[in-house]
């Protein structure tokens, strides 16, 4: 449904941060799916580990949150700013060559808040999940 041209006019992201490639399913306000095409030409991977390549998991919720972003961003204006994460799991690595398929759901929204799920799977292996808050601003910094 969006491609990397289209991701980057919703979320401020550029290389080599922009972790979402593509969404694939978007319902606005509910939920959205998007993929992230785990490349060995990471920068991360030379140092995370020699030897043994490794996603950092703070990077595969990084990945949820842009994807989160551009549920919450696509159709506002707006974006987000994270707040809190909660009940993060990781539970199977992830290497070069996989491609994360990045769920997210809205849980509840208020005004400019909005509380998210997410759950990243390789597969149908479910690698990460976690709750995510964010606070939806202006892009421009205006309040």
């Amino acid at each position: 449904m969006l491609d990397v041209e289209a991701i980057q006019k919703i979320l401020p992201h550029r290389y080599p941060f922009l972790l979402v490639d593509r969404i694939v399913e978007l319902e606005p306000e509910r939920r959205v799916v998007g993929l992230k095409n785990v490349s060995v030409n990471e920068p991360f991977f030379t140092g995370h580990f020699p030897g043994r390549p490794v996603m950092p998991g703070v990077l595969i919720v990084e990945a949820l949150a842009q994807t989160a972003g551009i549920l919450m961003g696509e159709a506002s204006g707006l974006i987000p700013m994270f707040m809190g994460i909660d009940k993060a799991r990781f539970r199977s690595p992830v290497t070069p060559g996989d491609q994360l398929r990045l769920e997210v759901e809205v849980l509840r929204r208020r005004r400019n808040i909005c509380r998210v799920a997410g759950r990243a799977f390789v597969g149908d292996n479910l690698v990460a999940e976690a709750e995510m808050m964010a606070a939806l601003v202006p892009a421009d910094g205006a309040t």
